[in-house]
């Protein structure tokens, strides 16, 4: 692997040489072009090929497979669509909620089985998800989103007390929270290498160091890149967080920089101070928010805390020093045990943000051209199934997938620059001040009375009566959350 690279992730850099695929150096023409060589372009191209063995694919990455979120993530296969339930459910209603649940339900699993069916060796593991409360207000927005779920007939979520969770994670700062065991870990790199072989092996073509300069819609579909031409039949682009640097998909989405930071792999005395001995990947509640998990060769990687917002086409705000200070003093936050460890690696990264905080992903124009985009930070397990579903609209196939309400929906636009960039910028003034908030209040003496209620390891079907907030209620605080570890 290039040195270029080595600085963009953890997982990058630890990966070892890399074989780079050679640039597109001809004209070729193929039945299905794709833009993008992450999570998402290279399960499309697998699932066209596996589909249609006759068609033929190229996948076209501008750098190298996993250069952007899907090699920079924090490896979390995990159910949460967007943000938190509670958005979803203001904005798209109830019904709409349950189906993205569902969607999100089948998309982990689906890559549980991916891994295990085809050898994938990506430091798979699944080990289930925590989410936890740091302070009261974080905790009364993890008991409204638990209880929303749960009247809406999710089932598995279950809520840990705060002697419960300190047997599992021993942190001070954990007043309890919701155990969800539908959840893999896994390293990001290794992952989208992977997904490249499959493809490949299935007959796809992968093509990196290969930008796309311009496309040209006529009665073929023509892509430009610096030392070759494409003509396609199809055209897939599946470029998330870049999708604003093409003109067709400019408004759609804006990319958002949220960073981490990874610590020197812990002694066998410094894990055993913090137990965490179940593996659990852990986010807490505040508006922005801090996810953590430990590394197959036992690192802690923590990213959030803070994002950071580009102005225009800029897409250089991988380093945010203060950011990173902020996570290395969190580190020891949650753990005072681990004082003094040293942080070996530090990066950032860009997510798709769409204005109503959920994916999108459909045609463009018509059924010659699809797109996806808005994988909130939580686009693992998304942009694996995510491919299935674009696969089936390539083809023209009308599946369980494809009919789901957010493929085709309506996409609110950004404004444009500067108004796009000062309603970011104001988006997060707004949770910097509800987390400061929370954050000089004194800890609760007793969690929310709904959860306190709940006995220890009790289900969440016994908060189905706790009374709901209010909508709007549910749109401001679940809307304060920054995009997170997937």
């Amino acid at each position: 692997m290039s040195d270029d690279h080595a600085d963009k992730s953890f997982w990058l850099a630890a990966y070892g040489p890399y074989a780079e695929n050679r640039p597109l150096e001809a004209v070729i023409d193929v039945d299905v072009a794709v833009v993008g060589g992450g999570f998402t372009g290279l399960s499309t191209a697998w699932h066209l090929r596996r589909a249609e063995p006759g068609a033929s694919v190229a996948v076209l990455e501008s750098e190298i497979v996993g250069y952007g979120a899907s090699g920079r993530n924090a490896g979390f296969s995990m159910t949460l669509f967007g943000l938190e339930a509670g958005v979803t459910k203001a904005l798209f209603g109830a019904q709409r909620t349950v189906e993205a649940y569902r969607y999100m339900e089948r998309a982990v699993d689906y890559v549980d089985r991916l891994v295990r069916e085809h050898g994938i060796r990506s430091d798979y593991e699944f080990p289930g998800y925590l989410r936890v409360a740091t302070s009261e207000g974080a905790a009364r927005r993890i008991e409204r989103d638990l209880a929303l779920l749960t009247r809406l007939g999710i089932a598995g979520l279950e809520w840990m007390d705060a002697p419960r969770l300190r047997a599992e994670v021993d942190s001070p700062a954990f007043l309890g929270g919701v155990w969800e065991p539908r959840c893999g870990l896994l390293d990001p790199a290794r992952q989208v290498r992977e997904l490249k072989r499959l493809a490949e092996a299935a007959g796809a073509r992968v093509f990196e160091r290969t930008p796309v300069t311009s496309i040209h819609r006529g009665e073929r579909l023509r892509l430009t890149t610096p030392r070759g031409t494409v003509t396609a039949r199809k055209l897939v682009l599946a470029t998330n967080a870049y999708s604003h640097l093409l003109p067709w998909l400019r408004r759609k989405q804006v990319p958002v920089f949220t960073h981490m930071v990874v610590t020197e792999p812990l002694s066998a005395e410094r894990r055993a101070r913090i137990g965490w001995r179940n593996r659990q990947g852990v986010e807490d509640g505040r508006a922005l928010i801090h996810y953590l998990r430990l590394t197959a060769d036992d690192r802690i990687a923590i990213g959030g805390s803070d994002v950071s917002i580009p102005y225009g086409s800029d897409m250089d705000c991988d380093a945010s020093p203060r950011v990173f200070a902020d996570l290395e003093r969190a580190i020891v936050g949650f753990f005072p045990a681990l004082a003094g460890i040293r942080c070996t690696h530090r990066w950032g990264g860009p997510v798709s943000v769409p204005v109503q905080m959920v994916p999108a992903l459909g045609y463009l124009g018509d059924p010659r051209v699809t797109y996806s985009l808005g994988c909130m930070g939580h686009g693992v397990s998304l942009s694996h199934l995510n491919g299935q579903t674009l696969a089936d609209l390539v083809l023209e196939r009308r599946t369980e997938l494809t009919e789901v309400w957010f493929v085709n929906r309506r996409v609110v636009p950004w404004p444009p620059e500067p108004l796009r960039f000062a309603v970011g910028r104001a988006v997060r003034g707004a949770l910097r001040l509800l987390d400061a908030r929370d954050e000089r209040r004194p800890r609760p003496a007793a969690l929310p009375e709904a959860l306190a209620a709940a006995p220890p390891g009790a289900p969440a079907s016994m908060l189905a009566s706790a009374p709901p907030a209010p909508v709007p209620a549910e749109a401001a605080e679940g809307a304060a959350a920054s995009p997170g570890p997937g």
